[in-house]
This record gives C-alpha cells, sequence and structure tokens, in this order.
C-alpha cells in the first residue's frame, strides 16, 4: 500500500528531537524555526513533559468522560489561572479543526442563527463548518460551500460594520485569528477586535477567538487577543497546547451554558492528553516562556528588519513572519538543505517562523547569520 503524502515532502526523515533541535537518520542536526506547524511550544522532548506523560502512562492511559477524570479538573484550574479565564468553561477535544467547529456550532445553538462572519485569507481548519469558514478553495469542496458564511477583508471595519448594519439580526459568530498564520502573518489591530467586540453585543453574535496557531503564548500574551483589552466569548487552542500530543480545546464564557449532548468526544480530554497539557503550562509558568517569547521574538524582528533581501517583516513573539522577492524563491530550500534550518511558508511569498517559546537569543542569532549567508549566496549566484 502507498501512503498517501499529506504535504509536498521533504527527502529527509527525522527520527530524534531535542530542545530546538531535531536529527534525522543518517545523524545530521537541524535547528527547527517551525516547529513542526506551531506545535512545539516549550521545545522537543521537554524532561517534564516526558516524565509527566510516562507516569500517567503507568497509572491509565484511557477512560471514557462519562466518569469524573481528576486531571481534566486540574489542567482546567492551571488553564484558567494561567489565561485569565478563570471563570470560562473548558471543553477538550483533538485538534484545532475540531475546537473551531464546535465553537461555531455552539454559538449558533445559543443564539439559534447561521451566519457567521470570517476574513479573507483565514484558515480555521478541515472539518465541515471550520473549512466553509475558511477562504481557501482548493481546500473547500463542494459539499462544504454555503451561503450562510460573510467573508470581510481583513481589519476593515466599514466593511464589517456594513455587514452587520445588513444582517445584524442574523448573524450568529464572527470568528476570526488574532494573528493568521496560512494567511501570511498578518496581525488583527486591537481597533478592529474592539469593534468586533462592540458589534457582537450590540447585535447578540458571538465573538470566537481563533487562537489555534496564535495562542497559548506564542505572541508573548497567552491569547494573541488580548492585545485589544477585551474578552471573547469563546476561545478556540490546539497546536501548543500539548507540545507535540494532540490535544484541543475552547473555552466558553460564562454567560454560554451549553446542555449536555450539544458537545460530545471519545478521546478529547483523555488523561495523556491531559498530562502533556498540563506538563506544558507548568513549564511555561516556571521557565517565564512567553516572557521569552516576547523578548526573543522583539530581538528577531529587530534583526530581520535591518536584512537586505527580506521585506515586510511582521509578527508578535515568536509567530513571525517576512517577505522574499522572486529572486529568493529558493530560499527555504538552502536553509534547509545548506543550513541545515527548518522555516515555513504562506503563500505566495512569505516566510514563517513558529519555533518553540523556548528558543535562545544564541540560536535566533546562529538563525539570522545563517539567513544573512545563504541571502548572499544566491545573490552571487544570480548576480
Amino acid at each position: 500500500m502507498k501512503l498517501f503524502d499529506v504535504y509536498p515532502l521533504n527527502n529527509i526523515s527525522i527520527v530524534r528531537a531535542q530542545g530546538s533541535y531535531v536529527w534525522d537518520d543518517k545523524g545530521v542536526q537541524y535547528l527547527d524555526m517551525y516547529g513542526g506547524h506551531a506545535v512545539i511550544s516549550i521545545g522537543h522532548t521537554h524532561p517534564h513533559w516526558v516524565k509527566r506523560i510516562e507516569t500517567q502512562l503507568e497509572q491509565i492511559a484511557f477512560y471514557s468522560n462519562s466518569v469524573i477524570i481528576p486531571l481534566q479538573q486540574q489542567l482546567a484550574a492551571k488553564l484558567g489561572d494561567l489565561s485569565g479565564k478563570e471563570d470560562y468553561q473548558l471543553f477538550l477535544c483533538n485538534s484545532g479543526a475540531e475546537a473551531n467547529e464546535n465553537a461555531l456550532k455552539l454559538a449558533s445553538f445559543h443564539n439559534g442563527r447561521k451566519k457567521i462572519v470570517a476574513f479573507r485569507k483565514a484558515f480555521h481548519g478541515r472539518t465541515s463548518l471550520a473549512v466553509a469558514a475558511t477562504d481557501n478553495p482548493a481546500i473547500v469542496a463542494p459539499v462544504n460551500e454555503t451561503d450562510n458564511v460573510i467573508f470581510l477583508p481583513f481589519n476593515d471595519t466599514s466593511a464589517l460594520e456594513a455587514c452587520f448594519a445588513a444582517h445584524g439580526n442574523e448573524i450568529s459568530s464572527v470568528i476570526i485569528e488574532g494573528m493568521q498564520g496560512v494567511g501570511g502573518i498578518n496581525i488583527a489591530t486591537a481597533e478592529f477586535l474592539q469593534r468586533i467586540r462592540q458589534l457582537c453585543d450590540d447585535h447578540g453574535a458571538l465573538y470566537i477567538a481563533d487562537s489555534v496557531q496564535c495562542g497559548y503564548g506564542r505572541s508573548g500574551r497567552f491569547f494573541s487577543h488580548d492585545r485589544a483589552g477585551v474578552n471573547a466569548d469563546i476561545y478556540t487552542m490546539a497546536k501548543g497546547m500539548g507540545n507535540g500530543f494532540p490535544v484541543g480545546g475552547i473555552l466558553i464564557a460564562p454567560h454560554i451554558q451549553p446542555k449536555h449532548g450539544m458537545l460530545g468526544t471519545t478521546f478529547g480530554g483523555n488523561q495523556l492528553a491531559c498530562a502533556a497539557s498540563l506538563a506544558v503550562l507548568e513549564v511555561m509558568e516556571q521557565e517565564a516562556l512567553m516572557k521569552n517569547a516576547s523578548e526573543t521574538g522583539n530581538f528577531l524582528m529587530q534583526e530581520l528588519r535591518q536584512i537586505h533581501g527580506i521585506q515586510n517583516v511582521r509578527g508578535e513573539g515568536l509567530m513571525i513572519g517576512f517577505e522574499v522577492p522572486d529572486s529568493l524563491k529558493d530560499l527555504r530550500k538552502v536553509l534547509l538543505h545548506e543550513h541545515r534550518i527548518f522555516t515555513g511558508e504562506a503563500k505566495p511569498n512569505v516566510i514563517r517562523l513558529l519555533p518553540s517559546l523556548a528558543l535562545t537569543r544564541e540560536l535566533a542569532t546562529d538563525f539570522l547569520n545563517a539567513l544573512k549567508t545563504a541571502i548572499a549566496g544566491i545573490q552571487a549566484k544570480t548576480n
């Protein structure tokens, strides 16, 4: 049987990892500046994370959500403490797509409405409702197409206000990433998020803060939406939540009270997932990783802006993007195959950096030096 390739594959087989490094089956070491799609939050195979999972595995790996699972309660308490959302409810699932799917469904249950407001270049996942609210024709199948999703320009307050003026009593929810990841590291302004909050309040819609990629400390804040100084009705999470263990979740504001049966999951919140997620929060707190993400990210962006040949550096914390001209279209390949550094991309010409929140300034400097050398090498060949 042939394996289906989810993405175009690099001819590299990664078999081991530690901290900000990974190694292939030939023993070659790579600096990981992409974190496996922003998943690695506290560093690969962090000792505390490994110990938490090993200890839990020796006790019980899984039992159903029909019984009390103390680890879920511990996770909810710790998450509430670090995020500042102590009065929210936590629903646990397995992925970011599931988190957004359940958030959109819960909003519709809450107010009985059908229309969703989403934004151009948004990416919310590949399940039915999540993909319908994603602005990417390549992954929206005919069965996902619906007239109930309204796509608006990102950060366009006038278009947002006009939409609510025309459809306000039909809008169930507004879903927005605090920073668009797949869309190219586009940052929602505080003013735009505040206006979403106001319009949702005025019209009885719910504000869903998609924090799957930009949340969990990656921006230097727990949620990147926090820059606006307002609370969302629902926050969605995944990726860095488990540091590689599949887990997702939504935080539900206290004025929303789901009934039993509205949301459900078999594997969501299993004991191993909770152990991994607790380890992540414990390490984030003990090692001050949100502060590190902010400081190291600011350093990286300041230095990137000084490099001739790259353009439009943007981001927050350790979620950073920069644009490269066509003359540097092979930059990622050169970084990977000549300098042994993994980076990400967002089409058409954005390089994404999503390393562990524990990335040191020393490793950030190593990356910057390699980037300068790679750019110089490409320019020398083309001149």
